[in-house]
């Protein structure tokens, strides 16, 4: 070895994929990126659960007070709320990133049916073709 400085250069294969409204970095053969996990989707399941028991606790007495203590719109609150009503699997599945491609917070911040088999339902018929 000499005492010149020397340069090494390391090439990793990367793509840049879009999740969440986020970029991320995917290299090839890692399994675990290669899930769609939706983090925008799971913050805002988390947030749900996190207000419901807030509320239900009485920690907060209307989604009014909730909303003006989190410094969000009441309307929003009441929307996040809702995904509390997913079926147990369809939130399991958001969790895991194993979640249908259709399902993203836009579409689930609409009303949906509160059933869980009709919730089911329409994801597989929303469900993109494999």
């Amino acid at each position: 070895m000499s005492d010149a400085a020397q340069t090494l250069t390391v090439v990793i294969p990367l793509r840049v994929k879009s999740r969440g409204g986020r970029k991320a970095m995917v290299t090839p053969g890692v399994l675990a990126l290669d899930r769609r996990q939706d983090v925008t989707l799971i913050k805002a399941v988390a947030r749900a659960f996190r207000w419901r028991r807030m509320l239900e606790s009485g920690q907060f007495a209307t989604i009014k007070d909730l909303a003006a203590a989190e410094k969000i719109n009441s309307s929003y609150v009441s929307r996040v709320l809702r995904l509390t009503l997913l079926a147990p699997d369809i939130v399991e599945a958001i969790l895991d990133g194993e979640q249908a491609s259709t399902i993203a917070l836009p579409r689930l911040l609409e009303p949906f049916e509160s059933a869980w088999a009709a919730q089911r339902a329409s994801v597989q018929a929303n469900r993109a073709p494999t």
